[in-house]
């Protein structure tokens, strides 16, 4: 199955990130467009502290009308490596730095509409150092138990699907962790 592009304008650059319509050819030869969020990618953390807790934020989100409990995670800062990245946003989101820093695997996010590639990542050993958040971050820390995590997210109370993709990906690692 063969697509063509003909055709790419973009129409919104924003903050963090750029939306263009692609004019394309499909297999059978029409034409269609295609909407697409360009995304430099991002990190989403999966913190362990030393009691077996993740550490979760809870914020607001415009979209979804409501604040959610979401794993802490940020976008690149350009070319950013994930794992620099990573190492930063835990920080800026928790207030923790992670002395170890497993890479657990990537994913699309929405690759329908998006380009947005998310590197995840267990983070272990913490300590306090914290960086300061950025400006439109108003975040809460909570810690909750692997194993009570777990089961929230089989029972749909975590409806951020970064979140549930990174603890279903990573539940053999984390299963390791609990107490």
């Amino acid at each position: 199955m063969s697509f063509e592009l003909l055709h790419s304008e973009t129409l919104l650059k924003g903050r963090a990130f750029t939306i263009r319509r692609d004019t394309m050819k499909t297999p059978d030869g029409r034409e269609t467009k295609f909407d697409i969020v360009e995304h430099g990618g991002s990190v989403i953390l999966i913190p362990i502290d030393d009691e077996g807790n993740l550490l979760f934020v809870r914020q607001y989100r415009h979209a979804a009308g409501m604040d959610l409990l979401e794993l802490p995670a940020g976008t690149r800062d350009s070319d950013e490596p994930f794992e620099e990245c990573a190492a930063r946003e835990i920080r800026e989101e928790t207030g923790m730095e992670a002395e170890t820093l497993t890479y657990v695997g990537s994913f699309y996010l929405a690759p329908g509409y998006s380009t947005e590639y998310m590197g995840v990542f267990l983070a272990s050993d913490l300590k306090h150092n914290p960086l300061e958040a950025d400006d439109d971050e108003f975040l809460s820390v909570e810690k909750i138990p692997i194993k009570l995590a777990l089961e929230m997210t089989e029972r749909g109370e975590m409806p951020d699907a970064k979140t549930l993709a990174a603890l279903m990906m990573a539940r053999s690692h984390l299963e390791k962790h609990q107490k």
